[in-house]
C-alpha cells in the first residue's frame, strides 16, 4: 500500500481546553504527526465574557483582567503540553480570544492544516448521546479533514502511567461509494501503510427490499469494494472486503465493537445550513453513538486543493 503514502499530512491542529477529550486527542495528533513528519499546533481560544458589572468599571479594568486571562491560559497551555508531548513532537503554542469554533477554522484555514484532531466533548461535559457543539460546528464547516477522539475510558489508561498509548492496528473505512467516499478512500488506505494496519472496507447495504435481490446487490457491492484495493503494495492479510445489511450506523458501530477498531474513516458531505439533515445521518450517529476515534474526510469545494501535491508559499 504504500503508493497510497502519496497523502500528505503537514499541518495538523489540535484545539486544547484542557479536558480529558482534548488530551486524549493529542495523543492521537502526535501520533500522527511522528509518522508524517507534521507540525502540531496547539490552540486555546479564550472566549471573554464581559461580565454583567463590567458597566460599573472602567475599561482599563476589564483589559487588565483580559490580558491576565490570556497569560493564565498560554502559561496553563505550556504545562500543559509539557505534561503531554511525548519525544519526537515539538508543537507550536496558540492563545486567541474569539468564540471557539470560528477561531478554530480560522486558523485551520490561515495555517492551511490539513488535519483537525479534536475532542468529542469539552470541558463542560455532555450527556453521551449529544455531539459537543464545537465539534459539530467544526465538523460542519471545516474544509479539511476532521478527526474526532472520544474522552478515554478505564481500559484506555497506559501502563505505569505512561503517555501516548494510543495505536492505529486496525483501521474500518466505511463507504457508500460516492465521491466524498472516494476521497475518504485515500486517507484510508494512505494511513493503513503509514501504521502498517490491518484494514477493512466495509459497505453496508440498507432497505434491501426481498431476499431474492440481496444475494445480487452483495455481489455488486463486493465487487466494487474489490475495485478500491490498490494493484500493487497490498501486504497478504492486510486488507479485507465486507458488505454487511441492516442500518449503516448500527452495522458500523457494531463491527467496531467486534474487531476492536482503532480508528473508523469515513464521509462527510456539504458545508452550508442544509448540513442538519446530513449530519442526522450515518457520519454523524457514528461519531454522536460509538466509542471509536472518527476520522471524517469532506469532499473538496471547488477550487481547492488537497494536501496531496499542494504547493505551499
Amino acid at each position: 500500500m504504500n503508493q497510497a503514502n502519496m497523502l500528505r499530512i503537514e499541518r495538523i491542529l489540535c484545539p486544547i481546553d484542557f479536558s480529558e477529550s482534548s488530551a486524549r486527542a493529542y495523543d492521537y495528533a502526535q501520533l500522527l504527526a511522528r509518522h508524517y513528519q507534521a507540525t502540531v499546533f496547539l490552540q486555546h481560544v479564550v472566549d471573554f465574557i464581559i461580565p454583567p458589572y463590567a458597566y460599573y468599571d472602567p475599561v482599563s479594568y476589564i483589559d487588565v483582567d483580559f490580558r491576565k486571562i490570556c497569560a493564565d491560559a498560554r502559561e496553563q497551555l505550556l504545562e500543559f503540553a509539557k505534561s503531554h508531548t511525548s519525544s519526537g513532537v515539538r508543537p507550536e503554542y496558540f492563545v486567541q480570544e474569539g468564540e471557539v469554533t470560528e477561531s478554530v477554522l480560522s486558523f485551520a484555514e490561515a495555517q492551511m492544516v490539513d488535519l483537525i484532531v479534536m475532542g468529542k466533548h469539552g470541558r463542560k461535559g455532555y450527556n453521551r448521546l449529544t455531539l459537543g457543539s464545537v465539534a459539530e460546528k467544526v465538523l460542519r464547516k471545516a474544509h479539511c479533514p476532521v478527526l474526532v477522539v472520544h474522552e478515554p475510558g478505564p481500559e484506555a489508561v497506559a501502563p505505569q502511567g505512561a503517555p501516548n498509548s494510543v495505536e492505529l492496528r486496525r483501521i474500518i473505512f466505511c463507504t457508500d461509494f460516492s465521491d466524498p467516499s472516494h476521497r475518504a478512500s485515500e486517507y484510508a488506505l494512505s494511513v493503513a501503510a503509514e501504521f502498517d494496519a490491518e484494514l477493512t472496507l466495509l459497505h453496508v447495504l440498507e432497505d434491501v427490499a426481498s431476499s431474492a435481490s440481496i444475494e445480487e446487490r452483495m455481489t455488486t457491492a463486493k465487487e466494487q469494494l474489490d475495485k478500491l484495493i490498490p494493484p500493487e503494495g497490498v501486504k497478504p492479510g492486510k486488507i479485507q472486503t465486507l458488505v454487511r445489511i441492516g442500518r449503516a450506523y448500527e452495522q458500523i458501530i457494531q463491527l467496531a465493537l467486534e474487531a476492536q477498531a482503532d480508528l473508523l474513516i469515513m464521509a462527510v458531505r456539504g458545508h452550508n445550513t442544509l448540513d442538519l439533515a446530513v449530519f442526522g445521518s450515518t457520519t454523524y450517529r457514528v461519531i454522536q453513538l460509538g466509542s471509536c476515534p472518527v476520522l471524517a474526510v469532506h469532499l473538496l469545494k471547488a477550487g481547492s486543493t488537497s494536501s496531496a501535491g499542494t504547493v505551499r508559499p
